[in-house]
């Protein structure tokens, strides 16, 4: 698809996006986030949630508690004994948690697909407190919500190839977030929030820190200057936050072969788990990773039409 592109500056802006695949970008389907993201961006733009992504949860639990239910917090949900009797039970999970508290009474076939589900590769995280504006050295980043920084095309596709292979390469695929552009209210002062993250192999234990940082200062020399406070969360700590972040996977398992199609199995309702009114709604359920809603929406509509058939 890259090479569709007359110019190289549309090939990496096209391969920047495509990235978000988190796979190789020479296998098969993984042009098609990149068309995506690109195309959704011109027809729409890209939101910003005022107050940080947390607005977006405190909004949900507001209209749950207007219809009477209840968020609790501080629960560990280890089994079957844990969840309340329910017509309708939805797992925001990742498939190897869901088998262990459903694996028992699953179908076979299902069980078995669930087994077989791959990760995908991994995060490494550092937030950042800095002082003033990122000097990007191209003007446009300046006033972007989000910038991708890998370099050309051929760099990009190179990089992810290794990091695919397992090798932690000195230049990572780094997305950067500095979305107090739109939204000022996350500043203090002169002292802005910018968050970044680069693609690691998966699970690696060691600190990316300095290759975030130096692939920051490639594109914005004097950033490291900039800098007041920094924040690393590695893999492991990745997971520890979020146990369906298996070996610091954030989009909830692997966007290669059938899977970035067909997750978490090949099936006409990949959201039933084949246990009657209990249904999958996570990122490992299509159409996968993206604070878009749509998963859970597609799985509670799954959800309500078995229950209508089944009164």
């Amino acid at each position: 698809m890259a090479r569709r592109f007359h110019t190289e500056r549309a090939r990496a802006l096209f391969g920047g996006a495509a990235a978000h695949v988190y796979t190789r970008l020479d296998r098969p389907l993984t042009a098609s986030l990149g068309l995506m993201i690109l195309a959704s961006g011109h027809r729409h733009g890209w939101p910003v949630a005022r107050g940080g992504s947390g607005s977006i949860t405190k909004a949900l639990a507001a209209a749950l508690d207007a219809y009477g239910g209840t968020v609790a917090t501080g629960v560990t949900v280890t089994s079957r004994r844990d969840i309340p009797d329910a017509d309708i039970v939805m797992l925001d999970l990742s498939p190897a948690a869901v088998l262990g508290i459903y694996g028992d009474v699953m179908p076979t076939r299902i069980n078995r697909s669930y087994r077989r589900y791959r990760a995908g590769s991994s995060a490494f995280k550092v937030d950042f407190a800095i002082e003033g504006d990122v000097g990007w050295t191209n003007p446009d980043c300046r006033r972007a919500g989000t910038v991708h920084l890998g370099g050309t095309f051929a760099e990009i596709a190179d990089t992810e190839r290794q990091r695919a292979q397992g090798t932690m390469v000195q230049r990572p695929f780094v997305l950067v977030g500095q979305q107090y552009l739109a939204d000022p209210s996350r500043s203090v002062g002169n002292i802005n929030p910018i968050w970044a993250y680069a693609h690691v192999p998966f699970g690696y234990t060691g600190d990316a820190t300095a290759a975030v940082i130096d692939q920051i200062e490639r594109f914005a020399p004097g950033f490291r200057d900039r800098i007041v406070a920094t924040v690393s969360t590695s893999t492991t700590e990745l997971q520890t936050y979020n146990r369906n972040f298996i070996g610091g996977d954030i989009i909830g398992g692997a966007n290669d072969r059938l899977q970035v199609i067909f997750r978490p199995r090949v099936a006409v309702d990949p959201y039933a788990i084949g246990v009657p009114g209990v249904y999958l709604c996570s990122q490992s359920a299509p159409p996968g990773a993206g604070i878009h809603g749509l998963c859970g929406y597609h799985a509670a509509e799954s959800a309500l039409r078995w229950l209508r058939k089944r009164r």
